[in-house]
């Protein structure tokens, strides 16, 4: 029987793609993009570093699992019974990658010729998984030694210190790799387990853009995946205070300059709530702490900050929305004096009407260029999908957006709910 897509649309740029429901339970999107000759591919699962709590038909009960399996368990699927999966690449000429974030584990491929064979390959290694305790013990060494270096880098040691400063429990505190503690407790019999639980087609999405074939890409499909019965997965997440953990911490690293990381927590918001509201918090920073705004000229010039300085919007469907403004500076107190102070300028300023047109024109320029490439538009339909909303939602919600809505994001810079984290050398 011949499958009927759902056909996403923007008119705004005339742009289109097709959502297909697999008969294997997968949801196979499609952007074709006639003229281009690359291909890019995502084949992915929604499990990442935050689905350490969880129930299935076969598990019965809810079960925890160690932190930093999932990452884990994407390392191990690129190693089969006969040889290494980055060898079969190289035989069709594709690159292959993966990775594991917080909410998903995606496992990808660049073809610049036919992308017939490496899109087999990608559906095949990744329902084959092949642990034993040899090759998982061999992985642990490995894993350790990355997780040490990783905790050696002063940003990402600054990150984490202020999620584990905002959040009490929720998982999305823990790093995505594990720790060299908890990754000793991974067995073959739990990475199967999860491998089971979250590989499950149901649980899966493949988003490829490129000069491709509908119905050639649906053939493999049919031909490579498998009906798959429906397991039920349930993850459980604690619940979660409106306030911050720890108001203030302090680590030490190797650091030339001081660094700091000056964290909102915010209300969790989901799905097109959740887009609309990021977008106009990230205008409202942008406006207001950007490196063309007032206070950042103003603060640059005082020798506050420097060129380092930047603000970014950390959030995600699955259950947290955080404001971050990080930088380097040789006094991080004073820095953090004067932002409070331009938050409370800020809420009874009105909005430069000039500079935010620039900005929602610069914006929307900048979204639209993403369809001239391939690997972004397979990618913007995994990142949207997993948001629970469509390729275009960006699009439209720049569309619309006011002043008057960017002006309403400044009440989410509530210090009350923040934390300042700093690293020194001292």
């Amino acid at each position: 029987m011949k499958l009927e897509p759902e056909i996403i649309r923007s008119d705004l740029i005339d742009e289109e793609y097709k959502l297909y429901h697999h008969p294997s339970g997968v949801d196979v999107m499609i952007m074709k993009k006639e003229g281009f000759t690359t291909t890019e591919a995502y084949f992915a699962a929604r499990y990442g570093s935050v689905n350490n709590c969880f129930k299935t038909v076969q598990t019965g009960d809810y079960i925890s699992v160690p932190d930093g399996i999932a990452h884990y368990l994407e390392h191990k699927l690129f190693e089969n019974e006969d040889c290494g999966v980055m060898e079969l690449y190289a035989k069709t000429g594709a690159v292959a990658n993966a990775f594991t974030s917080f909410n998903v584990t995606a496992y990808t491929f660049s073809a610049s010729s036919d992308y017939k064979e490496p899109l087999r390959l990608l559906l095949d290694f990744v329902q084959k998984p092949y642990f034993t305790e040899e090759n998982v013990e061999k992985e642990r060494g490995i894993i350790a030694q990355e997780i040490k270096m990783t905790n050696d880098s002063p940003s990402r040691a600054l990150f984490f210190e202020l999620l584990d400063c905002l959040f009490y429990e929720y998982p999305v505190k823990i790093d995505v790799a594990g720790s060299v503690e908890s990754i000793q407790d991974i067995t073959p019999e739990l990475l199967y387990k999860c491998y089971n639980s979250f590989y499950n087609l149901n649980n899966m999405a493949l988003a490829i853009a490129g000069n491709v074939d509908e119905e050639t890409v649906l053939s493999i499909c049919d031909e490579m995946l498998k009906p798959t019965e429906n397991n039920e997965l349930s993850c459980r997440f604690p619940d979660e205070p409106e306030t911050v953990k720890r108001k203030r911490s302090h680590i030490t690293r190797q650091v030339g300059v001081p660094m700091f990381n000056l964290g909102i927590k915010c209300k969790p918001l989901h799905g097109l709530e959740l887009e609309k509201t990021s977008i106009a918090a990230d205008l409202m920073l942008r406006l207001n702490f950007g490196h063309s705004s007032p206070w950042y000229k103003k603060a640059f010039e005082e020798g506050l900050v420097n060129s380092s300085f930047s603000y970014e919007i950390f959030c995600d469907d699955i259950g947290y929305f955080i404001m971050m403004l990080t930088g380097e500076a040789k006094d991080p107190e004073a820095v953090y004096r004067s932002i409070a102070e331009e938050i409370e300028a800020c809420r009874t300023r009105d909005i430069d009407e000039k500079r935010f047109r620039a900005f929602l024109r610069s914006e929307y320029g900048a979204e639209v260029f993403k369809y001239n490439s391939v690997p972004e538009c397979a990618e913007s339909m995994l990142y949207h999908y997993l948001q629970n909303v469509n390729c275009f939602s960006t699009l439209d919600v720049l569309s619309k957006i006011t002043a008057d809505d960017v002006k309403n994001a400044v009440s989410l810079l509530d210090l009350d709910k923040a934390a300042f984290c700093t690293v020194s050398s001292k």
